[in-house]
């Protein structure tokens, strides 16, 4: 199995830059749960609240820049190269692509905020930083309005990118590959299980422990913002890097 640098991330990546997390301290954006609000099970139920939700997640997402971990990301990506280095990520901003990366450079596990797709007919279109105005706007392509749904996964619904993530965590099975794990609790896609014994050499970075990501498991620990470890990171890289 080839050896890869494989960086996967969530949203303590992004953190640094500013994105909110639209919960309340109660956890709930509006008196609605995050997790109704993202469920596809009930989501053209709650058709306007759901493009309300996203609209003002996009909106932000105009005025946020990507920080030392978006362009030490793509500095590792840069000096060994596209056939080596990996980037998957569970965020659905736009901040990698910002800071240099092309869509097709990044896996977008859980979908991308600037884009959306139709259910009626298979589209997907980018939107930008854009509201997706109900009263007016359609799918481009079929007109449909109530097929259309932000480029995001929901709750109940399939990650139909998940095997192509599962195809790269393979590689781990090379001593010589590298996995550096960025900003993530490790609850909702389960690195602990999916890394395991692995002989690969492995780096986390948090902000905080998380009872989900067993220290043992990894080589290197980062309790700190990726903005003060990225540099530790890259270093880690090129000493292990053969």
């Amino acid at each position: 199995m080839q050896k890869k640098i494989i960086f996967f991330s969530g949203a303590g990546i992004s953190a640094p830059s500013g994105i909110k997390t639209f919960r309340d301290a109660d956890g709930l954006w509006e008196n609605h749960k995050i997790e109704d609000v993202c469920n596809f099970n009930t989501w053209k139920k709650i058709f306007e609240l759901v493009h309300k939700f996203y609209n003002a997640r996009r909106v932000q997402l105009k005025d946020v820049k990507p920080n030392e971990g978006h362009f030490g990301v793509r500095r590792v990506f840069e000096k060994y190269g596209k056939e080596n280095v990996v980037n998957i990520t569970q965020n659905v901003d736009d901040l990698f692509e910002q800071a240099g990366f092309q869509n097709d450079e990044i896996l977008h596990v859980h979908g991308e905020l600037t884009k959306m797709q139709c259910f009626a007919c298979g589209n997907v279109w980018d939107i930008g930083y854009n509201e997706f105005d109900i009263s007016k706007d359609r799918c481009p392509k079929c007109n449909s309005l109530k097929g259309v749904k932000p480029k995001i996964v929901f709750f109940n619904e399939s990650a139909p990118l998940y095997r192509e993530m599962m195809k790269y965590f393979d590689h781990l099975s090379n001593p010589n590959t590298i996995l550096v794990v960025i900003g993530t609790m490790g609850n909702v896609v389960p690195i602990a299980y999916l890394i395991g014994n692995t002989p690969a050499k492995k780096i986390l970075c948090n902000k905080e422990p998380s009872e989900h990501l067993p220290e043992h498991l990894f080589d290197k620990i980062y309790y700190e913002s990726i903005e003060d470890a990225m540099a530790k990171i890259e270093d880690d890289i090129c000493s292990w890097w053969e």
